[in-house]
């Protein structure tokens, strides 16, 4: 059995550091942060972690204190000083992945940023990166070079789910063309709990220069239960129009499912004005709703599905078996 690893947090994801050393049964270790008055930033361990597995948490997101720019860069030094310690495996714990959506050139001479932050992490000397539901799967994956391990938290929303639909018709809903087959995959994850075949809809929607346009809901709502699901909700746009196209069309009830609740910009206006019964999000990302959305907001907690996964790595066993419902 190898020895325990040396789990750290930065200072901004020290509450969903200790909630995964609470799962893992352990402490976070010490560790030094400093930002000098230049605004250049000093961290590295102040533990031994010669030949030991260390893996250090850090969600990617821009609060009140720390543009995601600071996050990253005080991410990158600490990977890179317990590399240089000889640490035996080093691994970034990234509860959520910045820059994941610019994925793709989508105009003439466009960058492709989630590549060169991959070509960061691997400049330091990672060994692997450990996310949730990145935006695009297949794109995290041919980025990195270094190994990368993906937790999906539709296991967590699922159970969640069981006891607030019952006995109640069910249908999940893409917001977009782009998620019909991540709302396929809770429906059968969901259908497999309640023990019926769940359908699926999606919504048209295009995305111009001015905002999103659509709304036009593909397949059957009426009198259902609806349950939007996408990956992470910014400012909210895309799914308090699914939301908004559910109950013109007839639903019953209307739930969203949402992995990372960024929760920028008229957010907290559009869920507050939006035909919804509750929202399901992670606290990957720290809450942040205000006023009378913040009632509607429901907190799933993905910590133990983190915890979990760094003992599967530790131990050389299985992480995908964890996105198993």
């Amino acid at each position: 059995m190898p020895d325990a690893p040396r789990l750290f947090a930065l200072s901004e994801s020290q509450g969903f550091g200790e909630a995964v050393a609470t799962a893992l049964d352990t402490d976070l270790q010490p560790h030094h942060e400093q930002t000098f008055t230049d605004g250049e930033h000093e961290v590295r361990p102040e533990v031994n972690v010669r030949g030991r597995d260390a893996f250090v948490v850090q969600s990617l997101y821009a609060d009140d204190e720390w543009s995601v720019n600071d996050k990253l860069c005080r991410l990158l030094f600490m990977l890179g000083a317990l590399n240089d310690a000889s640490a035996r495996r080093v691994t970034a714990v990234v509860p959520y992945l910045c820059y994941q959506r610019k994925d793709r050139k989508t105009r003439p001479r466009g960058p492709v940023t989630t590549r060169y932050v991959a070509g960061l992490f691997e400049a330091v000397g990672v060994d692997r990166v450990l996310t949730m539901d990145v935006h695009n799967l297949a794109v995290l994956q041919n980025a990195f070079r270094a190994r990368t391990e993906h937790l999906e938290a539709h296991p967590l929303f699922v159970h969640e789910l069981n006891g607030v639909v019952d006995e109640e018709e069910v249908v999940v809903v893409s917001p977009d063309e782009g998620g019909v087959k991540r709302a396929g995959k809770f429906a059968e994850g969901l259908g497999a709990v309640l023990g019926r075949e769940v359908p699926t809809a999606f919504v048209e929607k295009m995305r111009t220069e001015d905002g999103i346009t659509g709304g036009t809901l593909v397949g059957d709502v009426d009198d259902r239960v609806a349950i939007v699901v996408d990956d992470l909700i910014s400012t909210a746009g895309t799914i308090t129009q699914a939301i908004s196209a559910c109950a013109r069309d007839g639903a019953e009830a209307v739930y969203a499912v949402a992995t990372h609740g960024l929760f920028v910009g008229p957010a907290s206006r559009r869920i507050a004005g939006a035909p919804l019964d509750a929202l399901f999000v992670t606290n990957t990302v720290a809450p942040r709703l205000t006023g009378t959305a913040a009632e509607r907001l429901r907190i799933c907690n993905a910590a133990p599905r983190f915890a979990a996964a760094i003992r599967a790595i530790h131990t050389e066993t299985s992480v995908s078996a964890l996105n198993e419902v």
